[in-house]
Formats: C-alpha cells, sequence, structure tokens
C-alpha cells in the first residue's frame, strides 16, 4: 500500500514531534495517489472552505504544517 515518504523522517536525527508521539507526514501509495498523516480540522474548517470547495462525509480536512510540505517537495513527482 505505501511505496515510500515523501520528505524525511520527521523523527530523523532524534527530532521530537509534539506530544513525542504521532506526527505530520505525507506517503506515496502504491497506486501513485498520496495519504497524508495530519491534524484533524475537518469540524473547525468544513463551513469555511471556498466557493466551488466540499468535503464528503467520508472525507477529512487535514492540516499538516508548512515545513512538512516544503521538505517533500523534492519527492514529489513533476508529472502525472
Amino acid at each position: 500500500m505505501f511505496t515510500r515518504r515523501l520528505g524525511p523522517d520527521p523523527h530523523a536525527n532524534g527530532a521530537r514531534t509534539a506530544a513525542l508521539r504521532g506526527c505530520p507526514d505525507i506517503f506515496e501509495l502504491a497506486d501513485g495517489d498520496f495519504a497524508v498523516i495530519g491534524a484533524d480540522i475537518t469540524g473547525a474548517a468544513a463551513d469555511r472552505l471556498p466557493p466551488g470547495a466540499s468535503c464528503g462525509s467520508e472525507e477529512r480536512i487535514v492540516r499538516i504544517p508548512r515545513k512538512t510540505l516544503i521538505l517533500a517537495r523534492p519527492d514529489i513527482p513533476s508529472s502525472l
């Protein structure tokens, strides 16, 4: 299912994350899609989505730190 992590391991070199457990992360899946681990902010954000955006009952709005996405950028494919 998970083929690789995008960006560095959030615990690399002894780094610590909030509460010392769990961490934001981005993974590429075997089918080419991506999975994100982050804070579920659906309850606070769903009613504030921009026009044309919506969150289905089976979906969640997830927050990841800016640093996580920026560090993953070199690993994100640039084409389909």
